[in-house]
């Protein structure tokens, strides 16, 4: 087995994790009131979960940034700083998939989607000082703090894709 799937295996067993997720709880389930609303949050109009689909954007928009920002540097700036900002419009709505499905899932699925959410919120606050960073001219402290984002980001990928493998 892995390391990062013994940890993965580990935080579905961590107990100390049914805490944060029976405080979030209420929160998603009045996210997901009303079968119109969970329909809508949950994907059942397109006949796929909703959530793997829309992480594609924040992940690509801010993937893409950083690749920019590491090949083109300067060159690339306006087109690396919007790619971030569409990360972080698109995020939200993403989040707001996310917690939906959390809502229905398992208690061990649950435990690892706490730490999955708190691993993209993190990401997401690294990302909005990267942008304020890039816009207010310090684009060194912007894009180290895109490089740090994306480490948070690569922790919050890999718990959300093993909840899809491990639901599945």
């Amino acid at each position: 087995m892995s390391p990062l799937l013994g940890v993965a295996r580990a935080l579905e067993e961590n107990e100390a994790l049914d805490g944060p997720a029976d405080l979030a709880r209420p929160w998603a389930q009045r996210l997901t009131a009303g079968p119109l609303r969970r329909a809508a949050l949950q994907g059942v109009w397109l006949g796929h979960a909703l959530h793997p689909v829309m992480s594609d954007l924040p992940i690509g928009f801010w993937t893409s940034a950083t690749t920019l920002d590491v090949l083109q540097g300067e060159k690339s700036a306006k087109a690396a700083d919007a790619l971030v900002a569409l990360g972080i419009a698109t995020a939200v709505p993403t989040a707001l998939s996310g917690w939906a499905d959390w809502g229905s899932a398992p208690k061990k699925t649950q435990r690892v989607g706490v730490v999955h959410a708190a691993a993209n919120a993190t990401a997401l606050t690294l990302y909005t000082a990267s942008l304020v960073q890039r816009r207010r001219g310090k684009r060194t402290s912007g894009v180290l703090l895109g490089f740090v984002a994306g480490g948070a980001l690569g922790v919050g990928g890999f718990l959300g894709g093993h909840m899809a493998v491990a639901s599945a």
